[in-house]
């Protein structure tokens, strides 16, 4: 039997790498932004274009690379960061495995200028699906610049699977808040086609938060400092009443790490149990800092997955500290018992002499006297007049008998309504018909403010309310995108809702489609968004809740392309805008509703493929009868 067994090549197996370390453009912004912190950068410039399809280059002032490291670094497993097995547990970079810029030059073109601060010139490297290209000396500035440009070039298969540019562009946001915010004392600048998103000098934690998700966070934030043998725990959560449904403000960071940890999670979500509105998630900037040889970050590739050596009294320790936090700084309310406030002396009595009470009774009173009917309601006897009744015949003089009998016989009396049997049999229509009359309202009933029952030819009708309502809601918002005709009312006053960078970019994304359905949108300065105008079909105090909603569900979504996208939209609003199950509908209203599901396309389905109603026939209900 011959031999089946061989070694890959080196390009085959950096390809097979990368598709580890290198998912899509933001794969490749952390790994660049990390290895630029690596070099102890102060400034950190991020260029893009198209989303990082075309470009992502990150520019440092770090200590830069000699010849022999510059072409050193595309090499697997070649890395400065450790020298044996043992450094891992006592790690303090970033990075650590020696794979990403190998991984990175396999899928796309890469051009490398470098420089240390002893050398008079630079190297400039040119890669190419792991082929170096080009070596030479060029003259550069003191630091790295590493441009990598067509990624994925070389394997279609993957680039087609890559999202839209606004999808992309909000996975690079995220990648880039989060080394961001565990790295304040650095100075970040990122341009998207041209375009500044973020300028961000150096700064503290809370003025980098702040910088980041808008002037509004600062009032938000709650401090929570704790410091034991185990842990050190310094960052902020933020206020309950600002919570979101969302989960996209939850950072964790260890040894300046972003980490995801479902553990730690529930641990803050504990300290706030009972504070948070229903659904709500808590907000926080935690960080942590731990002894390197109490965690292991070698569990994946993109290091955001640890395990820590004691997880459990860092659970513990975090939820006191939150707590601790939450009722020091009066978010938590607090019984107090050794203090009654009833007993308080009112403030308008603080001047007032203290008098012994007195006791006022009416001496006069008896409860057996027995009231007479001529008593006054003043309660004082026999000051009761009798009214002068005399010449009220006058009040009828000069009327005529004759003509007040020949007037009275030219009335005409209304004759009664006639009232309907309570059973008489009404003409049903099918499915696909509408009712006729607003005398049909009375055939339609609601069942514990959830069901609407509509009587058919061969049976009954059982609507869910709130997915049909979702599915009517639903196709009208579709149909409003899709045509571009929508009724929108404008506010008096118009509504200024802060969001972070992140999020505005969403709703610049969707603005157009929003404006389709009834919304009108402005964004008068950074951090803000203003809306002056909002479909017919909603309440003001609705609108935040709706958009709100609506961030959820598009990061949720990821809709990768314009017809998705659109359909993430108008389901979002469908589901925000539906009327809820619990809510009593009258006559009309159910009516109405029963009309326009039947009216939609596909009436059968809400837009989450949930039925939106059963049928009971005749027949069903005899078997029930005689079963």
């Amino acid at each position: 039997m011959s031999d089946i067994i061989k070694l890959l090549p080196d390009h085959v197996a950096n390809q097979i790498a990368a598709g580890e370390v290198v998912q899509r453009p933001a794969s490749v912004v952390k790994e660049l932004l990390e290895n630029a912190i690596d070099a102890g950068a102060n400034q950190i410039k991020l260029l893009l274009k198209d989303a990082g399809r075309t470009l992502v280059q990150v520019i440092d002032d770090g200590k830069g690379m000699s010849t022999t490291d510059a072409r050193l670094s595309f090499e697997r497993h070649a890395t400065s960061k450790i020298n044996s097995a043992d450094d891992l547990f006592t790690l303090s970079t970033k990075g650590f495995r020696g794979e990403a810029l190998a991984s990175i030059a396999a899928v796309a073109h890469v051009e490398l200028k470098t420089k240390t601060e002893n050398e008079e010139v630079g190297t400039r490297i040119e890669m190419e699906g792991s082929t170096l290209k080009v070596q030479e000396v060029c003259a550069t500035v003191k630091g790295t610049s590493i441009a990598v440009k067509n990624l994925f070039y070389n394997i279609p298969a993957r680039r087609n699977f890559l999202k839209s540019d606004n999808v992309e562009l909000r996975h690079v946001i995220d990648e880039f808040q989060r080394v961001a915010l565990a790295h304040e004392g650095i100075g970040f600048i990122m341009y998207h086609n041209e375009n500044e998103l973020f300028n961000l000098p150096k700064a503290n934690k809370r003025q980098r938060i702040v910088a980041i998700f808008g002037g509004k966070t600062n009032e938000k934030l709650v401090p929570v400092v704790e410091d034991t043998e185990i842990v050190e725990i310094d960052g902020f959560i933020i206020k309950p009443e600002f919570s979101k449904k969302t989960k996209g403000e939850q950072f964790f960071f260890v040894n300046d790490r972003f980490i995801k940890h479902p553990y730690l999670n529930h641990s803050v979500n504990a300290a706030f149990d009972g504070l948070l509105p229903d659904r709500s998630r808590a907000s926080y900037f935690i960080y942590l800092q731990v002894d390197p040889k109490t965690i292991d970050i070698n569990i994946h590739p993109t290091k955001t997955e640890v395990k820590f050596e004691d997880e459990h009294a860092i659970y513990n320790l975090l939820r006191a500290a939150v707590k601790h936090s939450l009722g020091q700084f009066n978010i938590a309310p607090v019984l107090d018992f050794n203090r009654e406030s009833n007993m308080d002396t009112p403030y308008s009595y603080k001047d007032k002499a203290v008098q012994a009470p007195r006791v006022e009774v009416d001496r006069n009173f008896n409860p057996f006297e027995t009231v007479t009917s001529n008593r006054s309601y003043a309660g004082t006897a026999n000051n009761y007049e009798k009214p002068n009744t005399k010449g009220w015949e006058n009040m009828y003089a000069g009327l005529d008998k004759r003509n007040s009998e020949s007037s009275f016989s030219s009335l005409q009396i209304e004759d009664e309504p006639e009232i309907e049997s309570l059973f008489v049999e009404h003409e049903s229509k099918g499915f696909g018909e509408t009712k006729q009359t607003d005398k049909d309202a009375a055939n339609t009933y609601q069942i514990h403010n959830k069901y609407v029952v509509s009587a058919i030819k061969s049976g009954m009708l059982v609507i869910d309310q709130h997915r049909a309502h979702q599915r009517v809601l639903y196709e009208e918002f579709l149909r409003n995108i899709t045509v571009k005709e929508s009724v929108s009312q404008q506010l008096l006053f118009p509504l200024r809702l802060d969001y972070s960078n992140a999020e505005l970019v969403i709703f610049s994304s969707l603005k157009e489609s929003l404006e389709n359905t009834g919304f009108v949108l402005d964004f008068p300065e950074e951090g803000f968004l203003e809306v002056s105008g909002i479909p017919a079909s909603i309440q003001e105090s609705e609108v935040s809740i709706v958009l709100e909603q609506l961030l959820s569900d598009v990061e949720q979504e990821i809709p990768d392309a314009g017809f998705s996208q659109t359909d993430v939209l108008a389901k979002s609003m469908a589901k925000s805008m539906a009327v809820k199950t619990g809510e009593k509908l009258d006559d009309l209203s159910r009516e109405h509703l029963v009309n326009k599901l039947f009216a939609c396309t596909e009436p059968t389905l809400s837009p989450f493929y949930k039925k939106t109603f059963i049928t009971l026939t005749v027949d069903e209900l005899d078997r029930k009868f005689n079963a």
